[in-house]
């Protein structure tokens, strides 16, 4: 009786977590470049009373055995990273990664770590940054009296500067690639930082083999469906209220053994 009880315990706990990355979900469904998590379970140890294929008599064997599960366990925590959707802002300095990659970003501390949140800024040095003023990597300034910026696709930045009729070339975009995405250690602020779990970063040009595109004036979205997020969360609590339901009957249980002594 008592295996039950703490293997309830065990699903109730889950339950609990699985609930937890729901609510982180739900809660930034609204923030751009955001990737949505999933936690994963497993079962754990299962006591043996009976292996399976021992011997019953002379010339049978047990063809299941009896083993008894003690409950699940988190697994894992996974980011995914599908496409969120485009939005457009008409914002000059937006960028989308249209693709795979990732824009670098240089840390106070002289750290690099990684975003898919294209809603860049201007500081007041001309460089090009994210909303909390760390510089885009490799550094971009735009000239005073600059207008009219243009992002190819390419990451290629072109400015229009004063009373010139064309423009000209400030910089270029780089965009990075890991080996497993998943690996990646979220640090907040829509930014990642690097692991042994997700590879070196790969530099490259937006657009080559394996590197996404970018979009001007365009923001990708979180990948946050609030449908799918909705109903997990609705079975999630159902699971939860079984396993409770599950402790509740176990204590019955316990609860006439006691009476009959």
């Amino acid at each position: 009786m008592i295996r039950s009880l703490w293997c309830a315990t065990t699903g109730m706990n889950a339950q609990q977590l699985n609930l937890d990355v729901i609510a982180n979900n739900l809660a930034n469904a609204g923030t751009t470049g955001f990737k949505k998590s999933r936690a994963d379970f497993q079962d754990l140890m299962y006591q043996v009373i009976k292996v399976p294929g021992s011997q019953t008599s002379a010339d049978t064997e047990s063809p299941t055995g009896i083993q008894i599960g003690l409950g699940v366990r988190t697994a894992a925590v996974q980011k995914l990273f599908t496409q969120g959707d485009l939005i457009q802002t008409g914002n000059e300095l937006d960028i989308a990664i249209e693709g795979a990659g990732f824009l670098q970003v240089e840390l106070p501390n002289g750290e690099t770590a990684y975003t898919r949140a294209g809603s860049l800024k201007r500081d007041g040095n001309g460089r090009v940054t994210t909303s909390d003023g760390y510089p885009i990597l490799p550094g971009i300034t735009i000239p005073d009296g600059s207008r009219l910026v243009t992002i190819s696709e390419t990451g290629v930045v072109s400015v229009i500067i004063g009373d010139d009729s064309e423009s000209t070339e400030i910089g270029n975009f780089e965009t990075v690639t890991f080996t497993n995405n998943g690996g990646l250690r979220s640090v907040g602020k829509n930014l990642f930082r690097d692991t042994d779990a997700s590879g070196t970063p790969q530099a490259g040009t937006p657009g080559d083999d394996g590197y996404g595109l970018l979009l001007q004036s365009f923001i990708e979205g979180s990948n946050v469906n609030i449908v799918e997020e909705m109903t997990t969360m609705i079975t999630t609590q159902r699971v939860y209220e079984v396993n409770s339901k599950t402790i509740q009957t176990s204590d019955e249980m316990l609860q006439t053994t006691n009476n009959m002594v």
